[in-house]
């Protein structure tokens, strides 16, 4: 399954970014066989709606996944409706985020927030 998480570089040591939506990049990890790909965030500087912009990338990109800190309510919704899990990230590098969602050890992210944080 492939899975999706915000970050700040194009490497899989990179941090979690902390914002969805405003994320420079997503990495896309692939459950089956442990590749690693990078996906550009073109939402990132949009003034508005960057969030479910950067969701419709999420669907776009096949994933069942998306590992996060945070996330917009209107963007959770759209990942919702397509079926993407959403899993809540812990502080630290993506690849360790990407190890303890395989060993089962991210809850759902259930408390989107209100979007639209403010400039970035």
């Amino acid at each position: 399954m492939k899975t999706i998480i915000p970050v700040d570089e194009e490497n899989e040591d990179t941090t979690i970014s902390g914002s969805f939506g405003r994320a420079p990049y997503y990495m896309m990890y692939d459950t089956v066989d442990g590749t690693v790909g990078f996906i550009r965030n073109t939402a990132t500087d949009n003034p508005s709606g960057a969030g479910v912009e950067a969701a419709q990338i999420v669907v776009d990109s096949g994933a069942g996944v998306l590992i996060t800190p945070r996330c917009g309510n209107h963007a959770h919704g759209v990942l919702r409706a397509a079926g993407i899990a959403v899993l809540k990230a812990m502080p630290g590098a993506a690849s360790d985020n990407v190890k303890a969602y395989l060993e089962g050890g991210l809850p759902t992210l259930d408390d989107p927030h209100e979007g639209r944080h403010g400039a970035h």
